[in-house]
């Protein structure tokens, strides 16, 4: 009979997973004729499976994603949308990430970039990867709010932590010349430390137009636009689609 005091220190350990399972092994005969090396390990499997789960719930909660039941498995290819697919699948694996890369999707509004930024946001979680959503707008909002506090090294500083930025809407309103050198430097320093993906209803060759210095406007550029993988979003507007 199983001391419930194992349980309870299975606990405090913190192999909750494990614990969970002791239970139910218990409570079936089938698995009581098992071996100790088997029943073992999948109590061992059971813990790794608990801890990759709560991991990615708090990498989930962390990325603030604006859709947050947008997945990759919901995506629709329907031909009028035109997005590659065998594209979309190559980005899946997330190695565009650890090879620091950036991925920019374009399109008019109510084409889904945002959803679509979204589910690759959180496969992105759920490979292990950290993440953060902000849309443009919020971004330049925090950072004047940074700048009037005195703390914008360390809201850069905890920018450049994320391993997957997520920016939205980028051009929308353009781009406060105040603004831009502090744009550069958490550009530059996510593109040595993380990953970029940008979703924008301007191509990135209209980008220049948005920035009102030019040598600002050269560098943020040079720095997202030439290791950057690019999908572009047509066809008619899934929100309308959604009301027919």
């Amino acid at each position: 009979m199983l001391n419930p005091l194992t349980i309870q220190k299975l606990e405090q350990l913190g192999l909750k997973g494990m614990a969970h399972t002791l239970q139910i092994q218990m409570s079936d005969a089938k698995i009581g004729k098992l071996s100790f090396d088997e029943r073992l390990g999948m109590l061992v499997d059971a813990e790794l499976s608990d801890r990759d789960g709560r991991r990615i719930e708090r990498l989930l909660k962390a990325a603030k994603l604006r859709y947050s039941s947008a997945a990759v498995e919901d995506i629709e290819y329907r031909p009028g949308r035109k997005i590659n697919q065998s594209m979309v699948m190559s980005l899946i694996n997330c190695e565009w990430i650890r090879q620091r890369q950036s991925l920019i999707l374009n399109g008019g509004t109510g084409l889904g970039k945002s959803w679509l930024a979204c589910s690759i946001g959180k496969q992105a979680c759920r490979n292990g990867y950290s993440v953060y959503y902000v849309t443009a707008t919020q971004l330049f909002e925090d950072m004047r709010l940074a700048l009037a506090t005195g703390s914008i090294s360390k809201l850069k500083r905890s920018i450049s932590k994320i391993e997957l930025l997520i920016i939205d809407d980028f051009g929308i309103g353009g781009i406060d010349i105040a603004l831009g050198p502090y744009l550069l430097e958490i550009i530059d320093l996510q593109s040595v430390s993380g990953a970029l993906l940008i979703t924008s209803q301007y191509p990135s060759d209209r980008w220049y137009d948005l920035f009102n210095d030019t040598t600002i406007a050269d560098a943020v550029l040079d720095r997202i636009v030439h290791r950057s993988h690019v999908i572009k979003l047509e066809g008619e507007s899934m929100r309308k689609q959604a009301k027919k």
